[in-house]
């Protein structure tokens, strides 16, 4: 079970973090949150 349970996480961990979503530019949504962030700072230094 706990065999199970990792394989599980490793997958998961890989589609929410690693795999490249054509939606968002062909990029990890790790990297898209970062892009995201990096821009919103830009703007508030802006206001």
């Amino acid at each position: 079970m706990q065999d199970l349970e990792m394989a599980t996480l490793g997958w998961v961990g890989w589609c929410n973090d690693r795999r490249l979503r054509g939606h968002i530019g062909s990029i990890p949504p790790v990297e898209a949150e970062e892009n995201y962030h990096a821009q919103r700072d830009v703007l508030d230094m802006l206001a």
